[in-house]
């Protein structure tokens, strides 16, 4: 609640700074907001390669047989129907764009390029060039099959020092990470004096308005129509799902953590669903881990904003590119600080989209984040339940 009242006076101050129309303000709030983007985009690569390798490389350790196989599975069709959701309310209520977007230079004219082209630009060639070019379908491409890799490799000591030291990395990331983020509120009063000095806020206010709408839109119908609908189809009663459920659900919604409500997660999964032991401690830690609809959602909808506002034409191509890119990096997001939000700061840093609209987000992310993780507890909750449907007595 501290930070979220931080933040928030941040904004204010720098709204204030900015409509000031003081020069010298405005050449400091440049300068300073100049330099979070830059920081963010030196973090942006190995955010995201560290966290979606690391991910991935544990799925070997997790165990095989019958029980990942169906969760892996549940997990992906929710998340990526959490996903194309939020595409589409984006289509339909169309966010406008904030005073950022004038900011942004034009865009060249492009070449036409067909798919077989646009395919082959993404498979790499070369080791370094996806990192020093910002590639993110290539860097995904390298961290997943590095990721899935490592996790098919018998152990060694071999195969144990290279986890370990990516795990040390990322680490050393993190302590990076924490120490740009007890500096955001600086970033934030730059970034909204920038705003602020251009344009009047009603504009912002609509656009922002649009697109939480779309958001929040998403989550609910994701939470009350889709996730029921996959209950239904695999002979669940939803409503008997979620009362049980429902002690996990509501801690989630407050603790914004999964993590933090694993325990009464799985308790309530246990005890009050009966779901089995050997189903329920397996399913749940690891849905924890990569089952992330909302975090998937908030990824596409917000990746679609930002690279709006910087002048990018959200076609259908470009909804479907970063529909993949969502969902991989939203199973990739375990133990990133500031989970669904920073992760989307670096993806739109490391393609070099106008982050400052980042900046305006995220005041208002505290309650995005509460029905987010909900929603992924909910999620989880559903995916224990079917996955405990479809086993015999006995798992393998």
């Amino acid at each position: 609640m501290k930070k979220t009242l931080l933040w928030l006076g941040a904004l204010i101050v720098g709204a204030l700074l900015g409509l000031a129309d003081v020069d010298g303000i405005d050449i400091v709030a440049d300068f300073v907001a100049t330099v979070f983007v830059r920081l963010f985009q030196l973090i942006a690569v190995p955010t995201i390669v560290l966290a979606v390798t690391t991910t991935f490389a544990t799925f070997g350790t997790r165990g095989t047989g019958r029980i990942f196989r169906h969760t892996l599975g549940y997990t992906l069709a929710t998340t990526f129907a959490a996903a194309a959701v939020g595409g589409l309310l984006y289509v339909i209520v169309q966010p406008g764009n904030l005073p950022v977007g004038a900011l942004a230079d034009e865009p060249a004219p492009a070449l036409p390029m067909s798919y077989a082209d646009h395919l082959m630009s993404i498979v790499p060639n070369n080791l370094v060039r996806p990192f020093l070019d910002g590639n993110v379908l290539s860097l995904l491409i390298i961290a997943f099959a590095v990721g899935i890799g490592l996790s098919k490799l018998p152990e060694s000591d071999g195969k144990s020092a290279v986890v370990k030291l990516l795990g040390g990395l990322q680490d050393l990331l993190f302590l990076l990470i924490r120490g740009l983020v007890w500096a955001l509120p600086l970033g934030i009063v730059a970034f909204a004096a920038q705003l602020s000095a251009q344009v009047s806020a009603g504009v912002v206010a609509d656009s922002i308005g649009k697109y939480v709408l779309v958001v929040l839109g998403g989550n609910v119908l994701q939470f009350f129509i889709v996730l029921p609908i996959f209950l239904l189809a695999r002979g669940l009663n939803p409503l008997r799902v979620l009362g049980k459920m429902s002690p996990a659900v509501i801690m989630a919604l407050f603790t914004k953590s999964s993590a933090a409500t694993l325990p009464v997660t799985m308790q309530s999964a246990e005890e009050r669903l009966g779901a089995r032991h050997e189903v329920s401690r397996f399913v749940l830690p690891l849905c924890t881990t990569i089952n992330m609809n909302g975090c998937a959602a908030f990824i596409l909808v917000t990746s679609l904003f930002v690279m709006q506002n910087g002048g990018t034409a959200i076609t259908p191509t470009v909804i479907l590119t970063w529909l993949f890119i969502s969902v991989v990096s939203a199973i990739g997001n375990a133990g990133v600080p500031m989970g669904c939000y920073f992760l989307t700061l670096s993806l739109m840093s490391g393609i070099g989209a106008p982050v400052a609209v980042l900046g305006v987000i995220l005041p208002i992310y505290t309650i995005i984040d509460m029905v987010e993780t909900a929603e992924n507890v909910w999620s989880d909750s559903c995916v224990v339940a079917m996955v405990d449907k479809d086993l015999p007595a006995r798992s393998e």
